[in-house]
């Protein structure tokens, strides 16, 4: 997983840019997504902003459901990733 970039995910990640409102997101991901891929997505970006916050992970799996698998694997990509979890969460963050 190196190298994802192909013309595929670039058509897949420029219609994402082209969404412009919350109501816009949920059609087009509901469409795009099983319940169950959207619900794995959402918890492991809940994941992600309780790790920030320096949550121990089994308040983290209390409070989620998510496995020590996917705390672990969020704050792999958090502290040695390519910094988009990071990147998002600063700008939510910057927005509250």
């Amino acid at each position: 997983m190196k190298n994802m970039t192909n013309e595929n995910l670039n058509t897949l990640f420029n219609a994402i840019l082209s969404l412009e409102t919350l109501d816009e997101c949920y059609s087009f991901f509901e469409d795009l997504c099983t319940v169950s891929e959207l619900k794995s997505m959402s918890q492991r970006m809940e994941v992600a902003l309780m790790l920030r916050d320096k949550r121990v992970y089994t308040d983290i799996a209390a409070k989620t459901g998510a496995s020590t698998a996917t705390i672990s694997r969020v704050n792999r990509c958090i502290n040695y990733g390519k910094d988009g979890y990071n990147l998002v969460i600063d700008r939510l963050r910057k927005d509250e």
